[in-house]
């Protein structure tokens, strides 16, 4: 049973279709997403989406973070930046980590707020050199 997958960024609507199964990169690890799936919504981490048709991965999208909030007929994705794998820059990637972590270092460790979003950005860096394909 099919479920239908909404990817929204801020800027526009990135996908909008039925897929067979969708796994999305969550906070506690990755989580595959059926038709029937129990309702929840879970916070995304840094990390790509693989949307399958039959056994088959038919798109992937990197994530930098978000929400996903699922039912028993659809996934919606609430991400903060969609962008497709090939489309991603190893480059890129590196640039934005360098940059995340001299913030990281500049932080004030002891407001614990600043510290996970710092940490949260080095995170999604680091998923975005590791996913980039060029």
């Amino acid at each position: 049973m099919p479920i239908a997958l909404e990817i929204v960024s801020p800027e526009r609507l990135v996908l909008s279709r039925p897929v067979d199964m969708a796994v999305i990169p969550a906070d506690e690890g990755d989580m595959g997403v059926l038709g029937g799936h129990a309702p929840m919504i879970v916070a995304l981490r840094g990390g790509a989406i693989a949307l399958y048709t039959g056994e088959e991965i038919t798109d992937r999208l990197f994530v930098s973070g978000g929400f996903a909030e699922i039912t028993p007929e659809r996934c919606t994705v609430l991400a903060t930046e969609a962008v497709p794998v090939a489309d991603l820059r190893r480059a890129e990637g590196e640039r934005r980590l360098a940059a995340a972590e001299a913030a990281y270092e500049a932080a004030d460790k002891s407001d614990t707020t600043v510290e996970d979003a710092a940490l949260d950005a080095i995170q999604a860096a680091r998923a975005m050199v590791e996913t980039a394909e060029a």
